[in-house]
């Protein structure tokens, strides 16, 4: 009977999250697309210098306590005031080390501007500060439902005041105004909707659990959120802010549709899977079929997109963004890894973990650092290839823990995810020959996502494979 409650749970969380998910990502698709044709490419390179500074201040800003809460069976009401204290102080800090070394950044790039956008952006921090507790509140209790409306709700407002300020003329700082309204629409829903409010008190006990448990994963979200930049970082420093904007819109494209399944997949597998964490052969089994089905969604996305990515951006952003085409081509073949990489972390988290989660990180960091050296010389594109070869070096490392602890190591990974792998290379390869006679871009999308759609599904439903069933 838990087994067939929990399974109901899981089911109406990804529901709700994928509806979630497939909403913000259509609505930030529309939007993204209005937006790059009303910028230009060194707007959206001027933000990308600053994405990393930003990155790093908002893992400062949780530590981990999010996680440390979920996770934590006998919750207290001290636990959950301890966290939202924290995340306060932690908030005002790092908005005030934002705003003091946002003119050494602007020296860095030689772009005097980025001293008032870093300053302006810092204020976000403070803003989510007092939404935390709230977040972590709607994930333990599986109320996606509401996270959904708060997601959705946001992207859209937000996105609205974004293309207001773009079509009068604000350039770059209408993304500045777009974030900034996101984080206070955000912020009022979150308070609407979580019954929660801090009437506990700082505990030092608490705040011993949480820093034990978080200060291990702030380690590794610092590791990633630097080495997740570092590519924007090199090519702002050595090329100009136009070509990182041809750059940030193919990884923006490439990781939309892989991020929002793993969002899907962290949101839902993270609280679900902590449930049953206990048992190892249900946690294997259950890990074994949501990894089954993050790959049979996301891989034939990607090698799609890879296929008609040059009907796909001349049509919708015009020729002013083609140089992003071949790079575009080349990520989604490093981005379709990602929620595999993030489904085998979240498993280090639900076994308690933190530790083995580090150590990972700094393997794999050690790695990007020796591959971006190598790589810089030879171009954005080297980049580009550089980040195919981590990704798959990195895969290996991650699924190494997993199959110490639950059995399902790399080469049952590999076993499992082959089917829908060779299923999507031949759609993507059958979409790419079977279009690329046709001379309109709009026709050979129109032609090619039904055609790839049809043929993956056929092969899938021909060959009897179980996730076409789950989706």
């Amino acid at each position: 009977m838990a087994e067939e409650s929990l399974k109901k749970k899981t089911v109406k969380g990804v529901a709700w999250t994928s509806l979630d998910q497939v909403s913000t990502y259509v609505f930030g698709f529309v939007i993204g697309v209005i937006l790059a044709r009303l910028l230009s490419p060194g707007d959206y390179g001027l933000l990308a210098m600053i994405a990393v500074f930003n990155s790093i201040a908002f893992a400062f800003l949780n530590c981990g306590f999010g996680n440390a809460l979920i996770r934590k069976p006998d919750l207290t009401e001290n636990d959950n005031c301890t966290a939202f204290y924290f995340n306060i102080i932690a908030g005002v800090v790092m908005c005030g080390v934002i705003c003091l070394i946002a003119p050494w950044v602007a020296s860095f790039y030689d772009k005097p501007i980025l001293t008032q956008l870093l300053r302006v952006e810092a204020f976000l921090l403070i803003i989510s500060s007092f939404q935390i507790v709230q977040n972590t509140q709607l994930s333990r209790a599986l109320n996606f439902k509401a996270k959904a409306i708060i997601n959705v709700s946001s992207q859209v407002l937000s996105g609205a005041v974004a293309i207001f300020a773009a079509y009068h003329g604000l350039g770059v700082w209408s993304l500045v105004l777009q974030h900034i309204a996101s984080g206070i629409i955000s912020l009022t829903l979150m308070w609407l909707f979580s019954p929660w409010r801090p009437r506990g008190k700082w505990s030092r006990e608490s705040f011993s659990y949480l820093w034990g448990y978080g200060s291990k994963l702030l380690a590794s979200n610092l590791l990633d959120k630097i080495y997740g930049n570092i590519y924007p970082i090199v090519i702002g420093k050595f090329y100009s802010a136009a070509d990182l904007g041809q750059y940030t819109r193919a990884t923006h494209y490439a990781y939309m549709p892989s991020s929002s399944l793993t969002a899907v997949m962290q949101k839902v597998t993270f609280p679900v899977l902590s449930q049953i964490q206990e048992d190892t052969a249900y946690l294997g089994n259950s890990y074994r079929r949501m990894l089954r089905f993050a790959v049979f969604i996301v891989f034939p996305v990607m090698i799609g997109m890879a296929a008609l990515a040059h009907p796909l951006v001349i049509s919708l952003v015009t020729d002013k963004w083609a140089q992003c085409i071949p790079y575009l081509q080349i990520i989604c073949f490093s981005s379709m890894w990602h929620p595999v990489h993030a489904i085998n972390l979240s498993l280090l988290q639900v076994k308690g973990r933190s530790d083995l989660f580090l150590r990972l990180e700094i393997i794999k960091k050690v790695i990007i650092t020796v591959v971006i050296f190598i790589c810089v010389p030879l171009g954005i594109m080297g980049i580009c290839y550089g980040a195919v070869f981590t990704s798959l070096v990195c895969l290996a490392i991650n699924t190494y823990y997993t199959g110490k602890l639950i059995h399902v190591g790399f080469v049952r990974q590999m076993m499992d995810m082959t089917p829908t792998l060779l299923n999507s290379l031949v759609m993507g390869a059958a979409i790419y020959f079977l279009t690329m006679p046709l001379e309109s871009n709009v026709l050979k999308l129109a032609v090619g996502i039904p055609a790839g759609m049809l043929l993956y599904l056929a092969v899938a439903w021909l060959f009897r494979l179980p996730e076409l069933k789950e989706a």
